[in-house]
């Protein structure tokens, strides 16, 4: 199945007052797992890569294109995303190997800052084709618009958004990047403010933090793309654990990542059916 572009996926969501699922993928057998979850439910689903994860890996390109290689063999949807990249070098890394889309993060710079920036990459995306999100961050906030308490301002996003001609919005809500406890609050009533205020679709960053009703109450709201990444590797480390607990003389990384690729899979299929139909 050829790959299908972010927006497709987040407006036909969006359409629907559903949500789509965007799960991190930090190894191959995170994609792997990422899309076996999608088809065994029969929903499309985005695969994004940071830019810590390029780090990581030495760069973009081995990672991502093994991404698109198992999106290209899906059957279902898929679409391919850049997140959080704060380097406008490696977004244009990002459009030459083929993602349809990108997330630009220049939330921590102040706000006339962050509009010209966020501008200037969005005009060379759309000259490739490519879908962008960006983020709406606290005026000067080295920590973006995920610190602690910070929310997102309606009359900011809509006037960020026109400035800028982005896609997507991502929002502070009351969620938080790389929670282990699956316990935030979201102001919901914020959330409606802003999706009256903009005509984009909303992304919910730090969703690890909000639990399954928390979830479906978020795109009932109005949120749209869902960003997930801290739960599932905490569920892929536990099998990992759990395995070689079990087999302290394992040697072959398949024996335990198999498991860990198969736990991943199967919270996928049930987060993105939460995602899918909120609330019934």
């Amino acid at each position: 199945m050829p790959l299908i572009s972010t927006g497709d996926i987040t407006h036909g969501a969006r359409t629907d007052a559903t949500g789509v699922g965007a799960f991190n993928v930090v190894q191959i057998e995170h994609a792997q797992a990422i899309v076996s979850g999608a088809e065994a439910v029969g929903l499309p689903v985005i695969l994004q890569v940071s830019e810590n994860t390029a780090r990581y890996h030495g760069s973009l390109e081995p990672i991502g294109l093994a991404s698109l290689a198992v999106a290209r063999a899906a059957g279902v949807p898929v679409a391919v995303h850049l997140d959080h990249a704060e380097s406008a070098g490696l977004v244009r890394e990002a459009v030459r190997l083929g993602f349809t889309s990108v997330m630009f993060d220049a939330s921590a710079l102040p706000y006339d800052d962050n509009v010209a920036a966020t501008r200037e990459i969005t005009a060379y995306c759309h000259g490739h084709g490519v879908w962008v999100e960006a983020e709406l961050g606290e005026i000067g906030g080295k920590d973006g618009a995920h610190a602690p308490g910070v929310r997102t301002d309606p009359a900011e996003a809509r006037a960020f958004v026109e400035a800028t001609e982005v896609d997507a919005l991502a929002v502070a809500v009351g969620s938080s990047h790389a929670m282990l406890t699956r316990d935030a609050v979201l102001d919901l009533a914020l959330i409606a403010r802003l999706r009256d205020a903009v005509g984009v679709p909303l992304v919910l960053h730090g969703s690890s933090g909000v639990g399954d009703t928390g979830l479906a109450a978020a795109i009932h709201a109005g949120m749209t793309k869902v960003n997930i990444s801290t739960h599932l590797n905490k569920l892929f480390t536990r099998a990992v654990r759990s395995y070689l607990d079990a087999h302290a003389e394992a040697a072959d990384p398949r024996a335990y990542l198999g498991p860990a690729r198969d736990a991943v899979a199967a919270e996928v299929t049930r987060l993105l059916g939460i995602l899918a139909r909120p609330g019934r």
